[in-house]
């Protein structure tokens, strides 16, 4: 029996009537959101990467927040236009595909993996490490990091065997809490009038056009790292024309203005003569010593205990997008076939999220039987490739936007077809660039760790050329489908556009 959802457009996927499906119609505007917020870690970001922000770049720091949100904004609105019209299950690799042909979509299928288990697998560091400073906060003890990090594996693993909506209230819960205690600290600073009383110099143009300014702008564009996944949820959202749109705008919108307003906040509870100095003698504790003094010591034992479970949120975020993402390429025949199953009461890509969670086991034990710091090498080694990764899918997505239109008949504005994403590439241009002019404020590492760690998304990208190839000689079935769900309606949006299909770009 065909799955259906609420939206009036083509059914998303016909599967085999035996063959247990995703759960339509399952996930409204806000859970998606949910999902992407959270991938970003909002409390993680504000307490262990903002004071840094700081530091580089003055009190002017909450802009950087504020320019990268508007730069991801602009890319949403070609992002969201095409996933009206291409709605197949693999997101980036299957935009990118309907662009720019099957090889470039090949090799960015594989960027999408890398990414994406780069951002999940090296935050096993973190919650090994997080867990540690949190426990020795609170309590004195000294809790070692790898039994954490592989007890976070195997609960992750079981949020994504559970159904998505599951994921979505777990997610909602601990979202509410992380963002709650920022807020909270923001009520503080703001009810008692700062350390001087409130000021509005950090939007001084004077504070914000500082050579620190292209670090912060890196930090903030790697905090926003996640957003785009809303798409890979098209099968399980409720009127996914409307949803996806509304819940990708909804996540860079509430993170661009949230970041900065409580980096703004930050710079209050110290003062602006006072803050950069706080931020660099003690980065890691600004943000508890500001919640102390402006809320209580209580709220600082709390705000311990919310990043462990910021950490976790990000953690099931990105592992139920990977596993939609393996989902759709073992449908595609690039992954075993055998990876393409759904569980039959959870509607969860089960086999795919069992084969990631052994995965991370894997290079979680490779790092500590190497003596790895859990934070420093873990973490930012593992997460580097990761960040590069999304940030080029992001950039050959836009490029990919106006290109494709040319290709169809629609009845799109070029506002959003061509003005936006073309915008949004210099501006993702821009972006990488900054990132990878400052990759060792990243990961903290020599200058040759850092080429070892940028030539892994280039390097994987060529792996997938080389893929593309095999594939139209080899499997040239794979190769012409690739980009399509099998049964997909891939098209323009019904009530917009003329009947006919867009072709694949052939090489």
């Amino acid at each position: 029996m065909p799955v259906t959802t609420s939206s009036p457009g083509p059914v998303d996927s016909v599967p085999p009537a035996s063959a247990p499906v995703l759960r339509s119609g399952a996930l409204g505007t806000a859970d998606i959101a949910f999902f992407v917020v959270s991938a970003a870690a909002p409390l993680t970001v504000m307490a262990g990467v903002a004071p840094l922000a700081i530091v580089l770049g003055g009190i002017g720091a909450p802009v950087g927040y504020l320019l990268a949100g508007i730069t991801l904004t602009v890319f949403a609105v070609g992002f969201t236009t095409m996933s009206r019209h291409v709605r197949g299950g693999g997101a980036f690799y299957a935009y990118i595909t309907r662009g720019l042909g099957p090889a470039v979509g090949v090799g960015a299928a594989l960027l999408a993996l890398i990414g994406y288990n780069g951002m999940e697998i090296g935050v096993y560091g973190l919650l090994g490490s997080a867990t540690h400073d949190t426990t020795h906060a609170l309590f004195g003890a000294d809790i070692p990091w790898l039994p954490v990090s592989l007890a976070g594996l195997v609960i992750i693993g079981y949020g994504g065997y559970r159904s998505i909506d599951f994921g979505a209230k777990v997610l909602g819960v601990l979202l509410v809490a992380e963002t709650g205690i920022l807020a909270l600290l923001a009520a503080g600073v703001l009810i008692k009038g700062g350390a001087h009383g409130l000021s509005l110099d950090s939007f001084a143009p004077g504070n914000v056009l500082v050579p620190g300014t292209a670090a912060v702008l890196a930090f903030a564009f790697a905090a926003f790292t996640g957003f785009e996944s809303t798409v890979i949820y098209r099968r399980e959202a409720r009127d996914p024309d409307r949803t996806v749109p509304r819940a990708t705008h909804l996540a860079v919108g509430f993170l661009g203005l949230f970041y900065a307003f409580i980096v703004w906040t930050a710079v209050q509870a110290f003062g602006d003569e006072e803050v950069v100095e706080a931020a660099g003698s003690d980065p890691a504790g600004l943000f508890f010593s500001a919640i102390t003094t402006y809320v209580g010591g209580w709220a600082a034992d709390v705000m311990h205990v919310l990043v462990v479970t910021s950490v976790l949120a990000s953690l099931l975020a990105f592992h139920n997008a990977i596993n939609r993402y393996g989902l759709a390429l073992a449908e595609e025949g690039i992954l075993p076939k055998a990876l393409a199953r759904v569980h039959p009461r959870h509607g969860s890509p089960y086999r795919v999220g069992v084969a990631q969670t052994v995965l991370g086991a894997v290079v979680v034990l490779v790092f500590a039987a190497a003596g790895a710091d859990p934070y420093q090498q873990l973490l930012l080694w593992v997460n580097t490739p990761g960040m590069l990764g999304l940030l080029a899918l992001q950039l050959l997505a836009a490029l990919a936007v106006p290109l494709y239109f040319r290709r169809v008949s629609h009845r799109e504005g070029v506002l959003r077809t061509v003005a936006a994403p073309v915008t949004a590439v210099v501006l993702l241009t821009t972006a990488i660039v900054l990132v990878l002019t400052h990759l060792d404020l990243f990961t903290g590492a020599s200058a040759r760790v850092n080429t070892v760690l940028a030539a892994v998304v280039p390097t994987v990208f060529l792996i997938g050329l080389a893929l593309a190839g095999w594939l139209r000689r080899h499997r040239p079935d794979v190769y012409a489908g690739f980009g399509a769900e099998p049964g997909a309606a891939v098209g323009p949006e019904p009530d917009t556009a003329a009947p006919r299909q867009p072709a694949l770009p052939h090489d």
